[in-house]
């Protein structure tokens, strides 16, 4: 139910009042949200050489161990998505947080890889609906205009969360020991659930959503979010005879064929291959995530300003992407390079193009599904294809290490390939076509505020 003149006024503003800005906030606790569960994810690979030294485990174990955690969170995502659509973030995502929340602090009791494996299933689980979740709100939070830049803001919780990783986790480590690391990112998710409940409203329900926003949200998103009965959804026939459905999960598969290189292995790759001491990997190992949370808003902003300038949606949505991914293919040059500070700006590039690719990507459900309340499902199946490359990925790198030796000359140049193959699949495949909009309302007038619009 839209909001109407007497809750404005209750609130103490009227309709002609200026835009408040209540998106910002909400995508800020998205961010907040995503920056917890990679928290959570990276901290099994940060922790990883103390705990198999205490385990005494192998090279192709510690892949399986690294991706047990996206088996059940790849096999959730379609799931997750319908529930989404559903029951909307509101009620989801908490639920989600404090089910992952409490599976990580669970893996401060495990004694050996089994039980590793068993906590790590239950991670996946609760983490499952996430980014579907996070989609769902920018979708349902932002004009199309914004959508790429909001969906930098929310992404760059991935890079924050990893970069901050290796620090924390290394710093708790050396403190208390590998186990009290995963009890403080367990309790800080618990945390994360009381702020949410607070904030958290669909906007047309949210009392510090003036008129002027709503209206403004709603301003290109077409009709139809307007015209849809909340719990609608679309069959899944529907949704598996959509070519576009299919091209955004396979892109998806490639590109993080390439990018779990640095969730999983890229830590034991400078410690073990590379010659890095524990002290220097905290000093510096954080660095390619660092930078990559610029480049993740940078890639936003500039899809939406591509789309502002009256360039086609597709052309807007494809650039950064295929842009970014080609240039990430530069990891494919690391096993060849001898100097350590060349590594770790080719390192640092090949992260940062490919977190400028991000936000457009994460655009995409919103923008090449049949309806609004098809966005979830759409946004699950998108995100399934990230996780069958984020799980397949640290068994194959795994694999390829107890066969080779401990070369990491392979991995790193099937990554740069599957950069360049997810470019090419985004690039010739997916179409993102315009939507009818509506105008912006007129100017408002430069009145006082008499109360926080945040």
């Amino acid at each position: 139910m839209p909001l109407s003149s007497a809750r404005l006024a209750k609130a103490g503003r009227s309709p002609a009042r200026q835009r408040s800005s209540m998106r910002w906030t909400i995508v800020g606790f998205s961010a907040l949200g995503l920056t917890i569960a990679y928290l959570d994810r990276a901290a099994l690979s940060v922790a990883m050489p103390y705990m198999s030294e205490e385990f005494h485990i192998s090279s192709s174990v510690q892949g399986v161990m690294l991706s047990a955690f996206f088996w059940t969170y790849a096999l959730f995502q379609i799931p997750s998505g319908r529930l989404l659509d559903r029951f909307g973030p509101r009620i989801i995502y908490p639920i989600a947080v404090g089910w992952w929340s409490i599976w990580t602090a669970l893996t401060a009791l495990a004694h050996g890889v089994g039980s590793v494996m068993v906590f790590r299933l239950g991670l996946g689980i609760g983490e499952a609906p996430v980014q579907p979740a996070n989609i769902k709100v920018v979708s349902r939070w932002f004009p199309r205009k914004e959508r790429a830049f909001a969906s930098s803001l929310f992404d760059m919780g991935q890079q924050i969360g990893t970069a901050l990783s290796i620090p924390v986790v290394t710093a708790l480590a050396l403190f208390g020991g590998w186990r009290l690391s995963f009890i403080v990112i367990g309790v800080s998710g618990l945390l994360w659930i009381v702020g949410w409940a607070v904030v958290y409203r669909e906007p047309d329900r949210h009392p510090r959503v003036s008129a002027a926003e709503l209206a403004h949200i709603r301003s290109d998103q077409g009709s139809t979010i307007a015209e849809e009965s909340p719990g609608a959804q679309v069959p899944w026939r529907e949704l598996l005879n959509d070519s576009q459905v299919w091209a955004l999960m396979i892109g998806y598969v490639f590109r993080s064929l390439a990018g779990a290189f640095f969730l999983t292995w890229y830590p034991s790759y400078l410690l073990d291959d590379r010659g890095f001491s524990e002290a220097d990997f905290g000093m510096v190992g954080w660095i390619p995530a660092l930078i990559a949370i610029g480049s993740t808003v940078l890639g936003g902003v500039v899809s939406d300003r591509m789309l502002a300038s009256g360039l086609s949606p597709n052309l807007a949505r494809k650039v950064p992407i295929v842009s970014g991914l080609g240039l990430s293919a530069c990891i494919g040059f690391a096993p060849f390079i001898e100097s350590n500070l060349v590594l770790m700006v080719v390192l640092t590039i090949s992260s940062a193009a490919h977190s400028f690719a991000g936000a457009a990507i994460l655009s995409l459900p919103a923008e090449v599904a049949r309806s609004s309340e098809s966005v979830g499902a759409v946004a699950g199946f998108q995100n399934f294809g990230s996780q069958v490359g984020n799980l397949l990925s640290p068994i194959a790198i795994g694999l390829f290490l107890a066969s080779s030796n401990g070369s990491y000359e392979g991995p790193l140049l099937g990554a740069a390939a599957c950069c360049l193959i997810s470019a090419a699949i985004y690039l010739l495949w997916v179409r993102v076509q315009p939507v009818a909009r509506h105008q912006d309302p007129p100017a408002e007038p430069a009145e006082p505020r008499e109360g926080s619009t945040l």
